[in-house]
């Protein structure tokens, strides 16, 4: 049976390290057999990679790629948290955020690319809880940020 690391890869995509970092905030918070995830960018190599507003600057594929990179992020800080993916049970819920201007209507087509990568990773235990939802900004200009919880087998950290 193939490991969510190893089906990650097969899509695709690439588990970062993912460094601790100091001050209050905790990157992945384990507690009663969930495992919150803070909102992650769409990073690489530390940088942001896709920049302003859904629809303006970022075309919806870009930003459908977006959302996938904010969830192998996602996944990178829960890795690093347990020490594997395998020992995550389900996909409880996530959140999606997307830099939009009014008007803009597609946050669920953009935010479904990180549910359809969560399904291809974990199979039906990817399946979840979601909201998707449009703000006028993000923080460093990010077109999408994502959080997600997940049902941890066992209590990690």
């Amino acid at each position: 049976m193939s490991t969510p690391e190893a089906k990650l890869a097969g899509l695709g995509h690439e588990l970062a390290a993912f460094p601790a970092r100091p001050g209050p905030l905790e990157m992945v918070v384990v507690h009663g057999g969930l495992a919150w995830v803070s909102g992650q960018p769409p990073a690489k190599d530390g940088k942001i990679v896709y920049k302003g507003p859904v629809g303006a600057a970022v075309s919806i594929e870009d930003a459908r790629s977006a959302a996938q990179l904010c969830v192998v992020n996602a996944l990178g800080a829960l890795s690093a948290a347990l020490g594997s993916l395998s020992t995550v049970e389900r996909i409880v819920k996530v959140v999606g955020f997307v830099s939009c201007e009014p008007g803009f209507s597609r946050q669920s087509d953009v935010i479904n690319a990180a549910s359809d990568l969560l399904v291809g990773v974990f199979g039906d235990a990817g399946k979840h809880a979601r909201s998707a939802i449009g703000v006028a900004s993000l923080p460093a200009d990010m077109s999408v940020e994502i959080e997600l919880v997940a049902a941890v087998r066992r209590e990690a950290g």
